[in-house]
């Protein structure tokens, strides 16, 4: 009879089990390695406009949700750096943040 410490438990049985966690992982990567691309580009897009959205106040754009992205701020300034130079700005938008 096996019990909750994993003493009596068929070898046979684990390496199974071994085995199909070992080939579950290997056809997730063959399926999702065409779309890695895609989806990292997709996400990329998808961060971008939420920079802009949590720092449009700043740059003097209305942003209706400014409220509720006033304290993400602070967060996401590491990242800010590198956001305006993907997005084509020489410098920082912002008259008051220095980042360059």
């Amino acid at each position: 009879m096996n019990d909750d410490h994993g003493e009596g438990r068929d070898p046979r049985l684990e390496r199974v089990r071994a085995w199909l966690s070992q080939a579950r992982f290997f056809a997730e990567e063959i399926y999702s390695a065409r779309y890695r691309g895609a989806v990292a580009r997709a996400r990329r897009d998808e961060d971008d406009l939420f920079m802009l959205l949590v720092f449009s106040d700043m740059m003097g754009v209305p942003n209706p949700a400014a409220y509720y992205t006033l304290e993400l701020q602070p967060l996401l300034l590491e990242r800010f750096h590198d956001w305006h130079k993907r997005m084509g700005m020489e410098r920082s938008p912002l008259e008051h943040f220095r980042c360059c």
